[in-house]
């Protein structure tokens, strides 16, 4: 519509042209335009079941609430996420300057660069003496697509899973999209958070429709480890039935136990052919945002999840697949300096932790992770402890705040604990502790809190 209600039309030879519209017939069009969209009803499809009940992460919530407050001037110890406050290793980023330079900027292949594949290969092999080759291999943006690609894999309505809890938690919703039901057994504190061998062998034995397990160790958020004689165990229950294992192990590098050293299940006999084992770049080598990581598994799945990264991703940038074979190359010393520091700081955070009346704490056998029980400190603010770690952020103080996450976040057996990630500056730990020991004796500010959102009293 042009000024002066002049419309343009088509000619017969495509040209347009303008035909003056006289003012009652200007007025009538309004007319019936307004009518039309107050009687019609926006609407959409509707979305699905598995759609509308769909979970996240819960640190990605708190992170974005932490950044609203950042924003508007607050100073926040982030804690919640993690990830690492280290650079990206050297030679990983001169690799990807490199590949960029070199026009390595197109797709390659779905199962990633067979260079790359290689030299994944035989890092596994040397670091835990998991026999794997090229085969064995498929690279994906991170670790987190491999829960996905696994429960696509094995997966069938109804089936069973066990799932030890609190668990990392966007294992149920990949468990669900599938159709399948998770079977939660709890990870208990005064066990060191292991796994309970025991009922891993009432599950096998006993549930009709097991059909895999998921492990995750080091354990995100409790800092538990699974000794070898774990592994050993786990592996000769599994050992020739049709239960397929996902083990989550993007903490490799991180374990704080005398021995020091990471323990794969893929590494035990005849596992590899029963196990999905899931890496990642973003902790050891400091590389979160490039999204690289890889899949170990047997050379017939790897093809089945090869065409569901072609259907799906179509491939990981090959300059980042570059930078990730770098780190593995050469920086080995760097990642290991690096994992040092960040033993430092759990150790530190868990010290001052160890000063705060009514919190016990494990000092983690691995992660960068510590998660104290709270629970007298819940009870006795009539608060559950994800509202305590929102009120940390929130509540506590109007120019500070301690972005921290409530073990609920990780499933039920979580309740009664806080996770904190170690990914500040030493002193900034140290700040987080002291505020977190002088906010829960302000109750007068907790019970504002609670009066504000009382989806956080504890019942």
């Amino acid at each position: 519509m042009l000024p002066g209600g002049v419309d343009f039309f088509p000619t017969l030879s495509g040209l347009p042209t303008t035909r003056p519209q006289p003012a009652c017939a200007l007025g009538r069009t309004l007319v019936r335009h307004q009518i039309v969209a107050l009687t019609m009803t926006p609407k959409m499809p509707s979305l699905s079941q598995f759609a509308q009940g769909l979970t996240t992460e819960t640190a990605f919530d708190v992170l974005a609430v932490a950044r609203k407050l950042m924003a508007a001037g607050k100073d926040v110890i982030a804690l919640q996420i993690g990830d690492s406050p280290f650079p990206t290793t050297a030679h990983a980023i001169r690799a990807a300057h490199a590949a960029i330079d070199a026009g390595l900027t197109r797709y390659c292949p779905s199962l990633g660069l067979p260079e790359f594949r290689e030299t994944i290969a035989r890092t596994v092999q040397a670091e835990f003496g998991i026999p794997a080759t090229i085969d064995h291999v498929a690279v994906g943006p991170g670790a987190k697509i491999f829960e996905t690609y696994f429960c696509e894999a094995f997966l069938e309505p109804g089936d069973a899973v066990l799932v030890f809890q609190p668990a990392f938690p966007t294992f149920e919703p990949n468990i669900r999209r599938r159709g399948a039901q998770p079977l939660y057994v709890p990870l208990k504190q005064e066990n060191q958070f292991r796994p309970d061998i025991a009922a891993i062998e009432a599950f096998v034995r006993s549930e009709p429709k097991a059909r895999a397990i998921f492990l995750n160790f080091p354990h995100n958020p409790t800092g538990g480890v699974a000794t070898h004689d774990d592994l050993r165990r786990i592996a000769d229950i599994v050992r020739g039935t049709n239960i397929a294992i996902f083990s989550d192990e993007p903490y490799c590098h991180m374990v704080w136990t005398p021995e020091g050293r990471h323990h794969s299940i893929l590494a035990e006999p005849g596992m590899l052919d029963q196990c999905v084992g899931a890496f990642t770049f973003s902790k050891s080598y400091s590389m979160s945002g490039w999204r690289c990581g890889y899949m170990v598994a047997s050379p017939s799945v790897v093809q089945v999840v090869g065409k569901m990264i072609n259907t799906s991703l179509s491939c990981v940038p090959p300059m980042v697949q570059m930078a990730g074979k770098a780190a593995l190359e050469h920086d080995a010393a760097e990642r290991d300096a690096t994992m040092a520091l960040f033993r430092q700081k759990v150790e530190l955070l868990v010290n001052e932790l160890r000063k705060v009346p009514d919190v016990t704490v494990l000092m983690p056998a691995g992660t960068f992770y510590v998660f104290p029980r709270v629970e007298p400190i819940c009870r006795r603010l009539g608060i559950t402890s994800h509202g305590l770690a929102m009120y940390l952020l929130e509540g506590a103080d109007e120019q500070r705040g301690v972005a921290c996450l409530g073990g609920e976040c990780f499933g039920a057996a979580g309740q009664g604990f806080i996770r904190f990630s170690c990914a500040e500056p030493d002193e900034r730990l140290v700040q987080a502790v002291d505020f977190f020991r002088d906010a829960i004796t302000r109750t007068e500010r907790v019970k504002a809190y609670l009066a504000a959102h009382p989806k956080y009293r504890l019942c």
